[in-house]
């Protein structure tokens, strides 16, 4: 497979690129962002852009993908309902109408949340801007899906940019093991996540939205 990841030195985009670089049958993977990831690997091609909006310039190197797993994001906190939109609903669906000009029967996998509002029309800003936008990817392309992972461990290493959320799972790491035993359905890892997406690309879903349960 030819995969492309959106995101990947994000929190999820980390684990996920960690998991297509150890697939045997991923042959390339081309990341997309403004800044490269750091890592190092003989099958890992990276595409810096200036505007993740505008993807004209890297539309030859889409052509032909097999799979894209959408992983940027930015938390809601302090951000006007513009700028989250931008970034969560106008850039994936950049990316998505590109692909589906050039790369058109692409597995697209749109990393939204838990709580995701499909009406797209709900009271909380993040729940409906990201419902929209998992209703524009599923109606657009014919292998759309949105996953809704809940609680995410960081595994392996995968460190979160965002200050808060790093705190966050530093104070909820001893209680993560009770978590796991007594609510596995609500918590998932930055490994599970990428080993998700690949089985996704490699056999489909019966369901267009993937919450915890189909994420593990």
């Amino acid at each position: 497979m030819r995969v492309v990841i959106f995101g990947a030195t994000g929190m999820v985009g980390q684990g996920v690129l960690r998991e297509c670089l150890l697939a045997d049958d991923v042959r390339e993977v081309v990341t997309v962002g403004r800044r490269p990831t750091g890592a190092q690997d003989p099958k890992l091609r990276e595409l810096t852009v200036a505007d993740v909006g505008e993807l004209d310039a890297v539309r030859a190197e889409l052509t032909g993908v097999d799979a894209c797993f959408y992983c940027l994001g930015v938390s809601s906190l302090g951000v006007s309902e513009a700028t989250y939109t931008r970034v969560s609903h106008d850039y994936p669906l950049a990316a998505a109408r590109l692909l589906a000009e050039v790369s058109p029967q692409v597995t697209f996998i749109y990393v939204s949340g838990q709580g995701t509002d499909s009406s797209g029309e709900g009271r909380v800003m993040w729940a409906r801007v990201k419902g929209r936008t998992e209703n524009a990817i599923i109606d657009l392309l014919p292998n759309g899906y949105a996953a809704r992972p809940g609680f995410i461990q960081p595994t392996h290493g995968v460190v979160s940019k965002t200050r808060w959320y790093r705190i966050g799972y530093a104070i909820t790491r001893p209680l993560v093991p009770v978590l796991r035993r007594w609510l596995p359905n609500q918590i998932t890892t930055t490994e599970g996540i990428g080993l998700a997406m690949l089985r996704v690309a490699r056999q489909g879903s019966p369901s267009r939205v993937l919450g915890n349960r189909e994420l593990r």
